[in-house]
């Protein structure tokens, strides 16, 4: 794991979560239990605070980071695709943000919304509880359905499966 302590600071991760040798997680950052902190991901608490709920996936090649003095809020269960770059205030509990999608300063993303890969929230954006966002700059295109759902809880549970198992096996360099 790869944990810097900064300005008397220091992450703390809660129990059943990995974080990967390979991501830097930077000052006052709070990893809930069970989530899943992936290769080369940078969670930087270094002038603000970082908050993950329990059950988070946050996919390799994301940037989190929290304005100064403020907090970025990721919920419980929610999915944090690849390359995604995460400003926000906060992400509500069983969202999805997609890979490459940017949540800029002090955007806010309703629970069980979803923002399509590639995506851009603009500073302040909300984008509401189940809804569907697209574009650049990003705007709702449809509410989430049944099926929605159904797809991203089965998901969340893969990552939680994949953190469990990454802690139990662990990496091994190849020569």
């Amino acid at each position: 794991m790869s944990l810097y302590r900064f300005s008397g600071k220091t992450p703390v991760v809660g129990a059943g979560s990995y974080v990967s040798e390979l991501a830097m997680v930077i000052g006052d950052v709070k990893i809930s239990a069970d989530c899943y902190i992936g290769h080369g991901v940078i969670l930087r608490g270094d002038y603000g605070t970082i908050e993950i709920g329990p059950g988070t996936a946050i996919e390799e090649g994301t940037v989190v980071h929290a304005p100064p003095d403020g907090t970025c809020r990721i919920g419980r269960s929610v999915t944090v695709g690849h390359g995604a770059i995460v400003h926000a205030e906060e992400v509500g509990d069983y969202a999805l943000i997609g890979m490459g999608a940017i949540l800029s300063l002090h955007a806010r993303i309703g629970p069980w919304a979803v923002v399509a890969e590639g995506s851009v929230v603009k500073n302040r954006q909300h984008i509401p509880e189940k809804a569907v966002a697209a574009g650049n700059p990003a705007r709702v295109v449809r509410n989430i359905e049944p099926r929605d759902e159904k797809f991203m809880t089965g998901a969340k549970q893969l990552y939680v499966d994949l953190a469990h198992q990454y802690l139990r096996e662990g990496m091994a360099k190849v020569d």
